[in-house]
């Protein structure tokens, strides 16, 4: 049978100087207006739906 050599794999120390990040700041006036704008489609649609079922009945 052969031997099994051990191997111990030795990786270079990591620098402890950390680079500064930008700071995750998003922009969502965008997806707000288009919220609202559903939001209020939705509800005039609920309306109309409600009014004319009063009309059809």
């Amino acid at each position: 049978m052969a031997k099994k050599n051990k191997r111990v794999i030795q990786s270079a120390p990591i620098a402890a100087t950390a680079t500064p990040r930008p700071e995750f700041n998003p922009d969502y006036t965008t997806v707000k207006k288009d919220l609202k704008r559903i939001g209020m489609l939705a509800g005039f649609f609920v309306v109309a739906i409600v009014s004319l079922s009063f009309f059809l009945k």
